[in-house]
């Protein structure tokens, strides 16, 4: 059989694309572009043209025919539309932009991370040592690299390059350490499984902290204790302070003479019995050298029937505190299952202690107290009222059965629970912070919403740190719904019969009306 131009070209045309097709998959599969898949994929695209100018005649025929037209819009537009989607998924590839829709923002870098990475002045080099890499560490640290060039991050197999695993003093697969200069920091996953967020940025705090600063929790008169892992100790507080590189003790101020010269901050935490006047003496002369404190004092309650006994110190700092408990009508602290006496407080003063909270922020304060500006006259101090409460906040002079606002004697709101004293007269520049509750910053409620962020955020702005000042990186809040037996089982029964039945009989009423 003698065959034609057209059926050469077909033949010549087929072989060509059955070439190109088989030197596409060879290189998928061996990743690179050997000798021999370049000649096939060569081969293949001068025989698919030699097909196209041997059968010309053909293909021009073919797309002259009606049908053919229809047929050849239609593969227009569809490859249109892949060449959009292309180019879309390009510059994806290209730029790309991720949205993290969980109310902890859980997969997105901190705000403290991102002015601790910024801030870098020199590199920093994260190594991970293992013989394969790991999915979640390399997207975390994409995330790290994006933030500064300074950052560095490799996997690397100690098998294979011993004298590094040595360098870094590594002594197991998985080992994850950052270098900075001559220092070297091992980081360790704090849950377990690969290294978070939290171990990564404490790290580089580790790394970076040119000299640790110490904060001192007065005890002696019933305050909060760094080492109480109760609901109501500060425990939680003391390890959070830990990671931001911070060093804590507790002093006596009776046994001591006064306030230890290494003290960048003195905490006062909910003292339940007054302090002796030549301690007051002693916290006075530390803060007109130049001291930094945290005041947190609590309403009068039955647990707490005494004052703290330093109003002298608060009206030295044009401070006034009030002798009243505030109750919050708003129906905010339902969010978290609260009551009116804890009052929820998402309205913040532009002190630098709270300018990265926003409305959007909670922080919340069992049975606490007002705590304001006494003289709004004056201005030396500067004071910056950081919390206020809702307008529909009132105050009362104890707890009662029926809490309800009375005009004549009550204070309705907003209400300012906490004050931020600067004194910027002289070169000492002294600070002080007072909030009307210590509670806030208790274990039971330091994780709770934004109330661990705004505790460190007073002690960093106090300890003169204000690049720390930030929102910290969250944990995952458990959302699981407890049901009590009698409400599973009548949540089985709605949803196994009585729900089906319903859908079953209205199907055939509608069934009978069409019939």
């Amino acid at each position: 059989m003698k065959w034609n131009r057209q059926q050469w070209g077909e033949m010549i045309g087929s072989i060509g694309a059955a070439a190109l097709i088989g030197g596409y998959i060879r290189y998928s599969i061996a990743a690179e572009m050997l000798l021999s898949t370049k000649i096939i994929l060569i081969a293949g695209g001068v025989f698919f043209l030699a097909g196209i100018v041997l059968g010309y005649e053909g293909i021009i025929k073919f797309f002259s025919r009606r049908s053919s037209q229809l047929g050849t819009n239609t593969s227009i537009l569809t490859v249109a539309v892949i060449a959009i989607l292309a180019a879309l998924n390009y510059l994806g590839a290209q730029h790309h932009k991720r949205f993290d829709l969980t109310s902890e923002k859980l997969y997105s870098l901190s705000d403290q991370t991102d002015k601790i990475v910024r801030g870098l002045k020199q590199d920093v080099n994260v190594v991970r040592f293992d013989k394969s890499p790991s999915g979640q560490v390399d997207d975390l640290m994409k995330e790290y690299k994006n933030l500064s060039t300074h950052f560095k991050f490799q996997n690397v197999d100690p098998n294979e390059k011993p004298e590094i695993a040595q360098e870094y003093g590594v002594k197991r697969m998985g080992d994850v350490v950052a270098a900075y200069g001559d220092k070297k920091q091992p980081i360790e996953s704090s849950a377990g499984g690969d290294v978070s967020e939290q171990d990564i940025t404490g790290a580089l705090l580790k790394l970076t902290t040119a000299k640790q600063k110490t904060v001192c929790f007065v005890t002696g008169h019933g305050e909060k204790s760094l080492d109480d892992t109760g609901p109501h100790g500060y425990s939680a507080a003391n390890d959070a302070m830990k990671k931001e590189q911070l060093k804590t003790e507790s002093i006596n101020l009776v046994s001591s003479s006064d306030v230890p010269s290494d003290c960048n901050v003195l905490v006062i935490a909910g003292p339940t019995q007054a302090y002796f006047p030549q301690e007051v003496t002693e916290i006075t002369k530390y803060l007109d050298a130049g001291g930094k404190a945290l005041i947190e004092v609590d309403p009068i309650t039955e647990d707490r029937q005494s004052e703290s006994g330093l109003d002298s110190i608060f009206q030295a700092w044009n401070i006034n505190v009030g002798k009243n408990i505030v109750i919050d009508a708003s129906g905010m602290g339902r969010l978290i299952g609260a009551g009116p006496a804890i009052p929820l407080v998402v309205d913040y003063g532009s002190s630098p202690i709270t300018k990265n909270m926003s409305r959007a922020t909670m922080t919340f304060f069992p049975f606490a107290r007002t705590v304001s500006q006494a003289d709004k006259s004056k201005n030396d101090p500067e004071i910056i009222e950081i919390l206020k409460t809702s307008a529909r906040s009132f105050t009362k002079s104890k707890i009662e059965h029926e809490v309800a606002y009375d005009p004549k004697t009550d204070q309705i709101g907003p209400l300012s629970l906490g004050v931020a004293a600067n004194r910027v007269s002289g070169s000492n520049n002294p600070r002080l912070v007072v909030i009307g509750d210590s509670d806030f910053a208790s274990n039971e409620a330091n994780n709770q919403a934004s109330n661990g962020d705004l505790f460190l955020n007073a002690i960093d702005w106090l300890a003169q740190d204000e690049n720390l000042i930030s929102i910290r990186p969250k944990s995952i809040t458990n959302r699981s719904v407890t049901l009590t037996e009698a409400q599973s089982s009548l949540l089985k029964w709605f949803g196994v019969i009585f729900l089906p039945a319903f859908i079953l009989i209205a199907g055939i009423v509608v069934w009978w009306k069409r019939r």
